[in-house]
This record gives structure tokens, sequence and C-alpha cells, in this order.
């Protein structure tokens, strides 16, 4: 009896200890101040410079991130010259190209609805070097495609380097509907809705460098992966890769960023810290989040059929009535919400059908709309 006490006891303990625990949520993670967020840099070249505005949220909100409209954007020279940006939609301020003094200096001035205004410093213009190549290789190991991309610099000047990605592919619904309900009659489908076309861009931060080499050349540097299990492979895939030249503050702050957002997760990763930029409030309180740039962007496109994946597989086609019969046990082919397939039986008095999920490709997010350079 002497020892069944002390378990007892220590079981008691157990549970009182258990049933205190308490999720521990400290105040930076549940304030609820919401700073400035600026993503984008100013393209001196032929394209549009794009400027996305935004706000921070804490880790325990569920809401997307707040968009913040209605304020006044603007680049200044060094010599004086002030461009203005528009608000082309919520949140998105862009600037046509226009010609820029290459030696010149820039920063960008930010005017909230608030009346609180955001300032970074001058930046030096990055000419970017051309992309050389893009190549692909089939990792078997991993079950994906991996693709690397190609440059130098003859200059030797740019030894920073970053990359976006846009990625478009090709694929099909699982059945093509042939037949559609207009009017309480069947009609040949018009509109193909078994091909469609997905797009996403790349939200990893990309970067690489060439300080260490004796010569300025990116040489078969990895970039991204395409694991075969997605199915972007399997039938006709292209990828937009753009190249951006930094300095070596901005490869700085991108680095941080990305040790910051992408490697965090095990005690041996690079631990959360604050990584703010070069972008300062006017009144010197108010944090504002993101770095300003200004360089040319370099791209190049490559398409490739690796027929890699398989066909998409759905479940088994329902079975209805071409003719309404309340004393059928099949429901009609006028009164379902699924999309018909094609006539059935020996008189064709059948109709194949299934739900949009399996005949519609635009249920997956896709487009219709088949791409210029397809």
């Amino acid at each position: 009896m002497r020892y069944r006490l002390p378990k007892f006891v220590s079981f008691v303990l157990l549970f009182f200890m258990d049933s205190c625990i308490e999720p521990f949520s400290p105040p930076e993670v549940n304030s609820l101040e919401n700073h400035l967020v600026v993503d984008g840099f100013l393209n001196v070249g032929q394209d549009t410079s794009r400027i996305e505005l935004r706000r921070t949220q804490n880790v325990n909100q569920t809401a997307g991130p707040t968009i913040e409209t209605g304020a006044e954007l603007s680049v200044e020279a060094e010599s004086g010259e002030i461009n203005a940006f528009t608000e082309s939609k919520p949140g998105l301020y862009v600037l046509p190209p226009r010609q820029y003094n290459m030696a010149g200096r820039y920063r960008l001035r930010i005017k909230t609805g608030d009346a609180k205004e955001y300032l970074s410093e001058f930046v030096e213009v990055s000419v970017t070097p051309a992309i050389d190549s893009l190549t692909t290789k089939f990792d078997s190991f991993q079950d994906a495609m991996v693709f690397y991309v190609n440059a130098h610099d003859t200059q030797g000047k740019v030894q920073f380097y970053r990359w976006k990605f846009e990625e478009t592919w090709e694929y099909r619904a699982a059945y093509q509907t042939a037949i559609e309900v207009i009017d309480k009659k069947y009609v040949g489908r018009q509109v193909d809705i078994n091909r469609c076309w997905g797009n996403q861009r790349s939200g990893s931060i990309l970067l690489g460098t060439t300080v260490k080499l004796s010569s300025d050349i990116i040489k078969d540097l990895p970039l991204f992966k395409v694991p075969v299990s997605t199915n972007k492979l399997f039938m006709k895939y292209s990828v937009l890769v753009k190249q951006y030249g930094l300095s070596r503050p901005a490869f700085e702050y991108w680095t941080s960023l990305s040790k910051t957002t992408q490697g965090t997760g095990t005690l041996f990763d690079p631990q959360p810290s604050q990584v703010t930029g070069n972008m300062k409030s006017t009144n010197g309180q108010d944090l504002v989040f993101g770095y300003f740039s200004a360089s040319t962007e370099e791209t190049k496109r490559l398409t490739i059929t690796p027929r890699l994946g398989r066909y998409p597989s759905c479940m088994m086609p329902d079975t209805f009535d071409v003719v309404c019969n309340p004393m059928s046990s099949r429901q009609c082919g006028l009164e379902t919400t699924s999309l018909l397939i094609a006539y059935a039986g020996l008189r064709s008095e059948f109709l194949l059908g299934s739900p949009s999920e399996c005949t519609d490709c635009r249920t997956q997010g896709g487009t219709l709309e088949k791409p210029s350079y397809w």
C-alpha cells in the first residue's frame, strides 16, 4: 500500500499540471499594429514600374493582408526630377517606362491616406546583364524537373542577382463535355472547357552572387524545381524568368529576409528577426518594411513538353435520361447540374454526365484563354 500512494499522488499532480497548460501568446504576436509593407522597384528599362503596398498582420490573423489604397507615390531623382505613380488597381501603383539617367540616383516617397509619409534612401541604378540561357535536367531521386539559369557580366559590375519567374502550363479536365442545355434543349457545346492554362508566380526569394568567384559568371545555378506530382509537366510547360542586378545592400536585405521567412522551422535554422530595409518614416517612429531599388530587368522564356505525369482521372460518369420520365430512377439530363459528356445507349436514349470538377478545367483555377506565346 505504501508503494501505491506515491504513484497515486504523482498521477494527480500530472493531471493538474496538464490541465493548467495554456497557449503562450506574447504581445508581439497579437499586436494590432499594422505597419506598411512596400514591394517593388523602379524599372529603368523598357517595362512599367510596379509597387504594391500592404499592411502587416499578426500571426493569429486568418484574413488576408490589408491593401493600402489611396496613397501617393513618386520617384525622385537626386537631380530634382519627380515622376508620380498612379494606382491601377487597389494597392498596385504603376509608372510607365521613360528615359532615366543610368548614372543617377533615385529614391521613393510615399504619402498614405492617413497623412503619414515614408521615404527611401537614394539608390544607384543596377544595369542587369542578359540571361544567357535556361536549361533543365530531370532529377529521378526527387522525381522533379530542375531548372537552371546561366548569365554573365562582361564588365564585372553586377555581382549580386535576384530572380523571379512566372509558370504557365497546359492541362485537361478528365472528361470532355460536348453537350449543354440551353432553354431546355440539348445543343452542342460551343466553347471547349476541357483545355485550360494554369499560371503561377514564384513566391520564394531566389538569389545568387559571384563575389567569391574569379569572374562574374552564373553557371548552371538551380533556380527551382517542378515535381512530377504537380502534373504541370504532362502536356506543355513554359516559364518566364526575370533577372535583376542588385547592389550589395539590396542583396544583404533580401538574404536576411530569405533566412527569416524561408529558413525557419527547426532549432538549427536562423532565428526570426526584424528586417526593415531602406525605407524610413519621416517622423522617425513608424516602422515600414521593404527595400526600394532601381535596376533594369532581363527576361527569358523556356517552353518544354516533357510528358511527365499522368492524364487526370475522375469518378465514373453518371447516366441520365434524355427524355424526362417521372417514373424513371434516373435523373433527367435537362434537370441535372452535372455537365453532359455524350449520348449513350442503342438509340441514344441516355446521356453520360459528370460534375464540373471532372469536366470543366476552370474549376482547377486555370483559364480558357490560350497564351499568345503558346
